[in-house]
């Protein structure tokens, strides 16, 4: 029960944004061979690759329905479905424009004012997949309740396997890893730089992309991405 599935916000991989983020990250999920871009003034490249190594692993994305197991039983080909079918429900929607924030420690894009639907799509991924997940084990629980969960964060991991999701719930589009203060502002004028031009363009968010992760360790790839109702074709 190695593999994991996610379901993530991602824009097309051939949108601006997607390009722009994958080359900060040195890594493009749909397989698509990618060098990191230069890494700015203070900081060598290997520091540089340090820095984004989690988010590099992931792909680029803002989660909807976090990392999961398959429940036993489950086929990855019905959850295909069921994603399918969830997507064809759902208008798509305008999302707020983006920008270089920090969250936990990390830097990420993050949205500019609050989004209602994409608040309600994130839920609806979560209550509406939860079928096809596996329950935690304890290694899992152990290290989520590392971190200092609230009694609310508790209540969510029991009910869904994950203490950020429903009303805990921040989406966030990841570009770093946790960092000392002090790098995380060189980065952050960096990234401000990198992403401008494409954080300018209007974002829509037009489909829901499932991501796979073949086994422990391994990088996500992007599997499939299901069109929203009303998507225009890219």
């Amino acid at each position: 029960m190695s593999a994991r599935w996610a379901v993530y916000f991602a824009p097309p991989p051939d949108s601006p944004l997607w390009r722009r983020a994958a080359a900060w990250l040195g890594r493009d999920p749909s397989g698509a061979p990618v060098a990191q871009v230069a890494p700015p003034a203070g900081l060598d490249a290997e520091r540089f690759a340090a820095a984004t190594a989690s988010p590099r692993r992931y792909g680029f994305h803002g989660t909807l329905k976090p990392p999961f197991a398959l429940a036993a039983g489950a086929e990855a080909e019905e959850l295909q479905r069921a994603l399918a079918t969830l997507a064809g429900e759902v208008e798509a929607f305008p999302l707020p424009p983006l920008q270089v924030g920090t969250i936990g420690g990390f830097l990420a894009l993050l949205p500019t004012a609050p989004c209602p639907p994409l608040e309600a799509l994130a839920a609806r991924c979560v209550a509406e997949l939860d079928a096809f997940r596996a329950a935690p084990g304890e290694a899992e629980l152990a290290r989520r309740r590392g971190t200092g969960l609230t009694a609310e964060e508790e209540a969510l991991l029991r009910r869904w396997g994950y203490p950020y999701v429903m009303q805990r719930f921040r989406f966030h589009m990841t570009l770093s890893e946790r960092l000392p203060d002090a790098e995380r502002g060189v980065l952050a004028a960096a990234a401000e730089a990198h992403f401008a031009e494409a954080l300018a363009a209007p974002l829509p968010c037009d489909a829901l992309s499932l991501f796979h992760q073949p086994a422990a360790g391994d990088p996500f790839v992007l599997a499939a991405r299901f069109p929203l109702r009303g998507a225009q074709s890219s």
